[in-house]
This record gives C-alpha cells, sequence and structure tokens, in this order.
C-alpha cells in the first residue's frame, strides 16, 4: 500500500524508430513533441509527433545532411515557436517548423560537434535578450543572440596553449531581469563554471573529482579520476539563482545551493549515487522546481525531491555567510529500457507528461502520476 502511495511512472505509448535519437522535445504550448537523430547513411532527421486518442502519431519529418545532436525551443517565442538545433558538424541552426527547406538562422558556430544547447528569453517577458548557448566538444561554449547574424555575443575558450575540455552540458540562468544572467557548463575532466554574463567572468568554477571533499580546491589539469559532468541544470531559468544540479559519468547527482555563495567555500552541496551508471539527464518538473527527474545508462529513470534545511544561511566566526545545503528524497524509480535513457523532456502545458527516448530507438510517451500532492 505504501508503494501504491508514491508517484508512479507509466509508460503510457511507445514507438521504435529506424535511426539513433539523440534529443527529444516539446513543442510549447501544443500536444506535439519533435524528435532528433541521424539515419545510418549519416543524413540528419528531425520528426515531429503528435499525441491523440490512439497514441503516437507522426505529423512530419525532414533531413538534412549532418546528424543533429541537441535541440531546444527556448529561445523563440511562443508566436513563433522556432526550433533551434546543434549538428555534428558544429553548425547551429533554427528552424521554422511550418517551413523546414532552409533554416531562418545558421551558423557554423564551432569546429567540432555541438554536444549541447540550451534557449532563454524566448518564452519569458522583461528577461533580456534572445540568445542560445552552445558546447562543443572543441572546448568552446558560445553565447548566440538570434537577432545578430554569424558572430556570438560571448565566447569562453581554452586558455591559450591549453588543451580545450570537451563542454558536455550548458544551462541558463539567474534571469530574473535584463541585466542579469549566467550560464553554467560542464566539461569532461570534471570542471562545472558558472559564467556571469553581464560582466563577462568566470563566477565559480569547482571540479567534482571523485574522493574529493567540496572545500579542496583543484587547479585545472588533466585528471584520471575525476567524474565527467554530462547533465546541468538550473531549476528555474527565470528566477535569482537557486539551485543548480548537475549529472556525471560516474553515477553522481550532486545539489548546489547557489543562492548564498561563500567567497572560499562556493556553494553549499549534497551529492547523491544513483542509477548505478551513467545519469545522462536532469530535467526539473515545470510546475514544481523541487522535484526533478534524471536518466540513467541502465534504463531507469529516478524521481527526486529536494528538501530544505531548517536554515539555507549560516554565518562563520567572520561574520561571513556561506549556505546550507538540504537532502535530495528520491520519491520513485522504474525501469524502462536496457539501453540507456538519453533525452527526456517534461511537457510544461500538462502536469506529470513527459517524452523520453533510448539508445534503442524507442519513443517513449511517460505519466507521472500524484505529482500534484508535492
Amino acid at each position: 500500500m505504501e508503494t501504491l502511495t508514491k508517484p508512479q511512472i507509466i509508460c503510457h505509448d511507445q514507438k521504435s524508430l529506424n535511426y539513433s535519437i539523440h534529443d527529444v522535445k516539446w513543442i510549447p504550448c501544443s500536444a506535439k513533441f519533435v524528435s532528433i537523430g541521424g539515419k545510418s547513411n549519416g543524413a540528419g532527421i528531425i520528426e515531429i509527433y503528435r499525441l491523440t486518442g490512439d497514441g503516437i502519431e507522426k505529423v512530419d519529418e525532414f533531413c538534412k545532411k549532418e546528424h543533429f545532436k541537441c535541440c531546444t525551443f527556448d529561445a523563440s517565442n511562443l508566436r513563433d515557436r522556432h526550433l533551434a538545433t546543434g549538428d555534428f558538424s558544429g553548425r547551429l541552426q533554427i528552424w521554422n517548423l511550418e517551413d523546414t527547406l532552409v533554416p531562418v538562422y545558421k551558423s557554423a558556430a564551432h569546429s567540432a560537434v555541438i554536444n549541447a544547447i540550451d534557449g532563454i528569453a524566448g518564452k519569458s517577458t522583461n528577461c533580456g535578450a534572445p540568445e542560445i548557448a552552445t558546447g562543443s566538444r572543441d572546448g568552446c561554449v558560445m553565447v548566440w543572440d538570434t537577432r545578430q547574424k554569424d558572430v556570438p555575443v560571448a565566447k569562453f575558450v581554452p586558455i591559450e596553449g591549453s588543451t580545450g575540455r570537451d563542454c558536455w552540458c550548458v544551462a541558463f540562468g539567474d534571469s530574473y531581469n535584463n541585466d542579469e544572467r549566467v550560464l553554467a557548463s560542464g566539461y569532461d575532466n570534471g570542471d562545472i563554471k558558472l559564467y556571469d554574463l553581464r560582466t563577462m567572468s568566470t563566477r565559480w568554477s569547482k571540479n567534482v573529482k571523485n574522493g574529493v571533499k567540496a572545500s579542496i580546491k583543484i587547479t585545472f589539469s588533466i585528471l584520471t579520476c575525476c567524474i565527467q559532468v554530462v547533465s546541468i541544470q538550473f531549476d528555474r531559468k527565470d528566477i535569482p539563482m537557486n539551485k543548480l544540479v548537475a549529472t556525471t559519468l560516474e553515477s553522481k547527482i550532486f545539489c548546489f545551493d547557489v543562492r548564498t555563495q561563500h567567497p572560499k567555500k562556493g556553494f553549499a552541496q549534497v551529492a547523491e549515487n544513483a542509477h548505478k551508471s551513467t545519469v545522462w539527464q536532469v530535467k526539473h518538473l515545470p510546475q514544481n522546481r523541487e522535484i526533478f527527474m534524471t536518466t540513467g545508462g541502465s534504463g531507469t529513470l529516478c524521481l527526486w525531491k529536494y528538501n530544505y534545511p531548517m536554515k539555507r544561511v549560516a554565518t562563520n566566526s567572520d561574520g561571513i555567510p556561506y549556505g546550507v545545503a538540504g537532502e535530495l528524497q528520491q520519491l520513485q524509480n522504474s525501469v524502462l529500457s536496457d539501453q540507456p535513457i538519453t533525452s527526456f523532456d517534461w511537457c510544461e502545458d500538462k502536469l506529470g507528461l513527459s517524452v523520453c527516448s533510448a539508445y534503442d530507438q524507442t519513443l517513449r510517451v511517460l505519466l507521472t502520476t500524484k505529482l500534484n500532492l508535492y
């Protein structure tokens, strides 16, 4: 009976495809979603699906030259709902899904595959310019204003003479007015960097190395036993920074309280082991920022809730405030596949509705129950 009182993760419908799926996203204000990836002949493909009473139904598709790796709608307004994509050739492109003959915006953004993309200010008002962030295998993180062609408005590159680290994930945050905005990025050597886009500087940097306490400062170097950061997300983009969750190749989840930053200790954190495999994705529930889903390399999903401490801020003997971490509570877990679940997206318009894909080339539409109780 206790099991039945918890949220249940239910596979509503699934559909097998004939190509590798790299990302899935709900189209805002609709019952449609997109699936992007690549075929065995090297071509990239984007398919549009609709959720009907009979299940998953394909609406349209189009193919292009290169495999698509990642996508977002978050830099587009709700009227246009343009899809921004990054591909294996390093190109950033924006598509009007009503007319896909040529992109409405394109740029040869990177010299290698774009691993991650995020957008901001498209669906919000009074939160700054519409921008897209891209992170690539070439080690560069770039920010693009969709109203400005070809040239990035911000560029964070490896130090001259150093080897660039593969950037696996990027995430916007702290965009609560027209001036403030930060960008978080995660790298294959375990680095997490927080860039302040107002001052164009690195606000915070941390390496989540295996067995190293949070208070120890790690210098930038190639570490043989570090945890590769594969996914990162703020609980909300358009509020003052609150929480940041990073997931890793080594089964770890790190949740940082980014409301209070100590000059030496940095941000308070709590860490959990999960999935017994790579934690490929983290996605916060749009209707409740304290709840998020993680996806695993073992084909599992884990639903989490962050519980705040009695006091989020304490003061040391010098009178300097520092953050106090809360706890992560696992609400539910479910096995969906025998292959890694590498993409996941919540529907903003329907509580508990989501879509995910795995390396078994299958789309799954999911329902998570009882989320209204939290």
